[in-house]
């Protein structure tokens, strides 16, 4: 990526639903906050600017953020009036106007979501050279989500709201995921042209869709074929769901990579681990931190470690270290 791109990273919800002292970005998965994962994922398309909007228990979240991103900007959204307003705070943060190039709007607490996605994304929307772009996913139950509405010719005209669909529209199963890029130019103007005449009465982000409609822009949107990296955590069981996945997803990376895995379902590896080619790693073991086992080591059965390195030819057998 080039300096042309700014990155926007809503952080501000209040998380109520995981009934907790700590702010719902923080919560922890796979080794690092919901929102480190999302600062991982948006590091690798190398932005020129990235803003990160907070507001509840900003004196937690604002700390955080700058061990993630260093040079992240922070906004603060005193009230939580809906996306639209959040974008309108954030680019009223920046020092210096957007200018040209593109803005992609993440969110904080996706944390399955991978640089990949976010770069083959942000690509195809600066191909199609579209004023939005609408990264959506095809799921079974699309209850809760706001749908792609599309015309006969298969252009999109809309994203509406479950609150504000009709009954028809709520079939759709074309979602919305919140990631969004936008035109650098339309995203300066369209923002404060956003209404709040809604069911919730709020700004919503996704009204820009029919701004640039009305101004015969175009509008795109790419189904991403793995929606799960788009879910975030609204409470426990949610968290736990999408820890499970992440965990079988690192795992099977590992093996892939040539890692012996004797039992997946009872091994847990966190994302800032490194395993190298034909380590064996047996049941019931976690491996925790920043730990770097070498070739040919083998551990477990039952062992945790966090932080360790074993080296090459190594045994470790039931240890906590």
């Amino acid at each position: 990526m080039t300096e042309q791109l700014t990155v926007i990273v809503l952080a501000a919800g209040g998380g109520t639903r995981m009934k907790s002292k700590t702010p719902k970005v923080l919560h922890r998965i796979g080794g690092r906050s919901m929102v480190g994962h999302v600062f991982a994922a948006v590091g690798e398309l190398e932005p020129g600017r990235v803003v990160a909007v907070i507001g509840h228990q900003r004196e937690l979240v604002g700390p955080h953020i700058g061990e993630c991103r260093a040079d992240a900007v922070i906004a603060v959204q005193e009230e939580q009036l809906g996306t639209g307003h959040a974008v309108r705070i954030a680019l009223e943060a920046l020092t210096e106007p957007l200018g040209d190039g593109t803005v992609l709007i993440a969110y904080g607490d996706t944390p399955l979501l991978e640089g990949a996605t976010l770069r083959d994304f942000t690509d195809a929307h600066q191909a199609a050279g579209a004023a939005v772009s609408i990264l959506s996913g095809i799921v079974e139950d699309p209850h809760g989500y706001g749908r792609i509405v599309r015309n006969v010719d298969g252009v999109v005209e809309a994203i509406v709201e479950e609150k504000d669909a009709t009954d028809e529209q709520r079939t759709i199963s074309e979602i919305n995921s919140g990631i969004l890029a936008f035109d650098a130019a339309f995203l300066a103007d369209a923002i404060n042209r956003i209404g709040n005449d809604n069911a919730n009465g709020e700004y919503y982000l996704t009204d820009a869709i029919a701004i640039a409609r009305s101004a015969g822009l175009s509008v795109a949107a790419h189904p991403v074929d793995d929606a799960l990296q788009t879910e975030g955590a609204n409470d426990r069981a949610q968290l736990a769901e999408l820890g499970r996945e992440m965990n079988r997803r690192i795992v099977e990376r590992w093996m892939r990579a040539g890692v012996t895995v004797m039992d997946p379902a009872t091994t847990w590896i966190e994302a800032g681990v490194v395993l190298e080619a034909d380590a064996t790693i047996l049941p019931g073991t976690q491996l925790l931190g920043a730990t770097v086992i070498r070739e040919d080591a083998v551990v477990g059965p039952d062992t945790t470690l966090e932080d360790c390195e074993i080296g090459r030819g190594a045994r470790v057998v039931r240890t906590h270290g």
